[in-house]
């Protein structure tokens, strides 16, 4: 009908991994219920993970819809089907592949967005490229990080000041710098992608969204 109010739509992108998509989905579910339109985006093995929670909370009227994309598997070397980090675990090199994939994503993403015209899109961490995608069509992004404030701050302070490369053995004490308190971390705490001193492919985009993160919480 001419003048019908739009109902706000927002897309909800996790990464493929049940730490993420979890806690993606609850935080689409409470903005479904608040009487937004919102849509999952995931690929067609993950679907089946929403199978119960999806339709329980459509009967509660919180409109919840699930949209899919095809998973690269076979093109990048991972068994047909194979859509899940957390089933990246027999073979060493099938996160570094599973990755790689999700690079893959961008253009089937910019086809639903160009098709649905969303209002919003949040969209994982590990989906730098999602910005542009959403910038194409002048959708806002906003990136879903899963974890609390001062975790996020605390990682931006350790990326920028680098306190654990000035310490001498794993074990020995260092301050987070620039963080109210006297925060003390070792070598031994940290994750592994942050104690390499080379390059690997998740601190790449580690890497590549590293500006967005200390202009936001510095």
């Amino acid at each position: 009908m001419a003048g019908e109010i739009r109902k706000l739509h927002i897309f909800f992108f996790p990464l493929m991994a049940h730490g993420h998509m979890i806690p993606l989905v609850d935080m689409a579910k409470l903005f479904g219920s608040r009487g937004v339109k919102t849509t999952v985006i995931t690929t067609p093995a993950n679907a089946t993970l929403f199978s119960k929670a999806i339709p329980r909370a459509n009967e509660l009227g919180i409109e919840i819809d699930i949209k899919t994309i095809k998973f690269p598997s076979v093109e990048v070397g991972l068994p047909e089907g194979s859509e899940n980090l957390n089933e990246m675990t027999s073979q060493p090199d099938m996160p570094v592949k599973f990755l790689k994939g999700v690079t893959m994503l961008q253009e089937p993403l910019e086809l639903l967005l160009q098709e649905h015209k969303p209002n919003c899109l949040v969209a994982d961490m590990l989906f730098p490229w999602a910005t542009d995608a959403a910038a194409k069509f002048g959708i806002p992004r906003l990136v879903f990080h899963g974890t609390s404030f001062l975790s996020l701050c605390a990682t931006a302070c350790l990326m920028l000041y680098e306190p654990h490369k000035k310490v001498s053995s794993v074990s020995e004490p260092f301050v987070i710098p620039n963080l109210p308190g006297d925060i003390k971390l070792t070598r031994n705490q940290l994750p592994d992608t942050m104690k390499q001193d080379d390059e690997t492919d998740f601190s790449s985009v580690d890497a590549e969204k590293r500006p967005q993160q200390l202009n936001l919480f510095l």
